[in-house]
């Protein structure tokens, strides 16, 4: 089995040691890994903000580098994941053409954590990974995908690690939430960081390095210790720190 690898835009771009974090777990526990290289965009923020013809324009050519895919697609992001398997069909609802090619792709793609625990059957890792862990569970992924226990099986499988799970509350950054909405995304930010203090973890570890952006900046700026990670960071006994 290859899977094919759709790493998402801020992974790629400001991020790339988290894909290299995904890449390696998923050669120790599933084997090959292809990267399309004329992937792009998957269109969400053009979606979230409305724009819903360019976010189409995007969706097509998403949809068309990876029909010259096999194997299942993976994404390290909840967030990138809910638009593929949701935001496609609803952005091709009325589309006798496209649909079926948007459903079909949908039905390969997986989140990073919910392929490891639902596809790949994994519930143990043998690793330490000794430290003061906190879960943020990302809105995209609970609400939009459903994912829950499938992180914490994997942190709760780490030797000598000690795992809490934050409230399910929005950490503020909601993509260009943040930006048009600035004063109430900084109030919930500042809410998220007053539990993360709380909670006295040393990593905030997450599936969506959106959210860790946001946390990590706040987290930061407050002159905290306390640093975030990416799920797959986790998993491949790296650091914690987005770089």
């Amino acid at each position: 089995m290859t899977i094919q690898l759709l790493v998402t835009c801020l992974i790629d771009s400001l991020f790339p040691e988290v894909g290299e974090a995904v890449v390696e777990v998923l050669r120790r526990y599933a084997g090959a890994v292809a990267f399309p290289a004329d992937q792009t965009c998957c269109g969400q923020p053009a979606y979230n903000a409305g724009f819903q013809d360019e976010a189409r324009r995007m969706a097509r050519h998403t949809i068309d580098v990876f029909e010259r895919t096999e194997g299942p697609i993976m994404v390290p992001s909840g967030s990138c994941a809910a638009m593929v398997r949701h935001g496609y069909l609803e952005l091709f609802a009325h589309d006798r053409d496209w649909l079926p090619r948007a459903r079909a792709l949908a039905e390969r793609t997986y989140e990073f954590s919910e392929f490891l625990v639902d596809m790949l059957g994994i519930q143990q890792l043998d690793l330490d990974y000794p430290a003061r862990l906190a879960y943020h569970p990302s809105c995209h992924l609970l609400r939009g995908l459903e994912i829950h226990h499938q992180p914490l099986t994997l942190l709760a499988s780490l030797r000598g690690s000690q795992v809490q799970v934050l409230s399910s509350e929005c950490c503020g950054f909601g993509g260009v939430f943040a930006v048009d909405h600035e004063p109430i995304s900084s109030e919930m930010l500042a809410r998220r960081l007053e539990q993360i203090e709380a909670s006295q973890a040393e990593i905030v570890v997450a599936c969506d390095v959106s959210c860790l952006m946001h946390i990590e900046g706040g987290l930061r700026k407050n002159g905290s210790s306390v640093r975030c990670a990416h799920l797959a960071q986790v998993l491949a006994g790296k650091d914690a720190g987005l770089r």
